[in-house]
């Protein structure tokens, strides 16, 4: 493709994004090219690269238009972003040229706001701290709460570019194995700094056409992610339950680290996802796992109390840990949704702690760095359930900064990770502390 074609078609995806306000932007995307089939992996990777850069800036670029009394449009949002990453005018004009695949020129009246913009920096003064943080309004407060005075850090370090992290699959090779293995396809990975299995690539790469992942080597997961699978502790012989499974990634993880022995069961209210797990489990050769879908009247869980010695709870979350990967969640998640995930977070909470037998682990986990949903949401459901505490972790697969400890929270800017939390609880011996009903 041409640059102007790209240019284009970023702007198509831009159109398709704001036609789809409540749908996910990757999602979009890869609708978006899934019919355009003919946009190549080079061209794809400059579209999006494009577009994302673009959600990253949204408040500020908008900011910047409004104050020029222009409409921002994914056409001059586009064109805003390429002057802020000093693209040269000429080149700007030449990228907006007329033709079947083309953006179409700009007019006299974009040029002029352009030429305005040109002397103007991104981050200005007089710049609303929410604007200037790429966050909605309601959301600073809360992230004040969390980070207080490195919540900047915090910020700049969720607006980059995420890393492409794979954990390597122990039933089927090693790490040393595994990374010689994506060099031979030209894959170059190093070693995660935290998890035992992790390997890092710079950016996005075409993994899933390699060899070492199509025949289940290694799989695609978050370092962080990967740190909430080992604080379980789990061991062979061990019954475990990954109460919110959805599509498998860290069933897959536990199912390693048990040596594919003992019983984990992956539950998900979700069919389609529980169902996209079958082939990845199929893939890592993945045999002691059984798949269930939780329904309303469903007697499965009531059956199974106390039965559990490990149970995860990776429950759903605002996903604020995952902006370096979905930018447009920022500006998307409005209180009304984080108020309504918190009640589900401690429903789901106080229904999995009775499938705990006493002497287990209840291990919470979220993708988000809201304290809201992370420690303060562990502290309400200790006031509740009298039967659990918060206990070290007795994990031998945590780095040494990680070890024996009963809650961490990780983040891009502290860890290098996707925002994670993950807390340890123990259920009581003793059958005498009931758990909340």
């Amino acid at each position: 493709m041409t640059p102007s074609a790209r240019l284009a078609a970023s702007i198509d995806l831009l159109t398709a994004m704001e036609a789809a306000p409540r749908k996910p932007a990757d999602a979009v995307a890869n609708s978006f090219f899934r019919e355009r089939r003919y946009i190549g992996g080079g061209d794809r990777r400059a579209v999006s690269g494009l577009v994302w850069e673009i959600m990253r800036a949204w408040r500020r670029l908008g900011w910047h238009l409004a104050q020029l009394g222009a409409t921002p449009t994914p056409r001059l949002l586009a064109a805003a972003c390429l002057v802020f990453q000093k693209v040269p005018p000429e080149n700007i004009g030449t990228m907006f040229a007329d033709g079947r695949f083309a953006a179409g020129a700009l007019s006299l009246q974009e040029r002029e706001c352009l030429q305005q913009l040109a002397t103007k920096s991104l981050n200005a003064e007089g710049m609303p701290r929410a604007v200037s943080l790429e966050l909605p309004d309601w959301l600073v407060p809360e992230l004040e709460k969390t980070f207080g005075n490195t919540l900047e850090q915090e910020l700049a370090a969720l607006s980059g570019s995420a890393t492409l992290d794979l954990r390597v699959n122990k039933l089927r090779t090693t790490r040393a194995e595994a990374q010689k293995a994506l060099a031979r396809e030209g894959l170059h990975a190093e070693l995660t700094p935290l998890s035992p299995w992790g390997l890092r690539l710079p950016g996005r790469l075409p993994v899933t056409s390699s060899a070492a992942f199509q025949d289940g080597r290694v799989e695609i997961q978050d370092e962080g992610s990967q740190l909430v699978a080992a604080i379980l502790g789990v061991a062979p012989q061990m019954r475990v339950l990954d109460y919110c499974a959805g599509a498998g990634g860290k069933t897959l993880a536990l199912a390693m680290m048990m040596e594919n022995k003992g019983h984990i069961a992956a539950c998900d209210v979700a069919e389609k996802r529980l169902d996209g797990a079958v082939r990845r489990l199929r893939r890592a050769g993945v045999h002691n796992v059984e798949r269930h879908l939780l329904s309303v009247g469903d007697k499965w869980a009531k059956r199974r109390a106390g039965s559990f010695d490990r149970v995860l709870v990776d429950a759903p979350c605002s996903g604020t840990g995952t902006w370096r990967r979905n930018p447009d969640a920022r500006l998307r998640t409005t209180q009304q949704d984080l108020d309504e995930l918190l009640v589900k977070q401690a429903q789901i909470l106080d229904r999995a702690a009775k499938l705990v037998k006493p002497g287990g682990r209840l291990v919470y986990a979220t993708c988000s760095i809201l304290n809201a949903e992370n420690s303060d949401q562990v502290e309400a459901f200790l006031k509740r359930n009298a039967a659990f505490k918060l206990v070290p972790s007795d994990s031998t697969e945590l780095p040494e900064s990680l070890k024996n400890t009963s809650m961490f929270a990780l983040t891009p800017f502290k860890n290098g990770t996707d925002g994670f939390f993950a807390a340890v609880l123990e259920r009581s011996e003793s059958n005498e502390a009931a758990v909340e009903a």
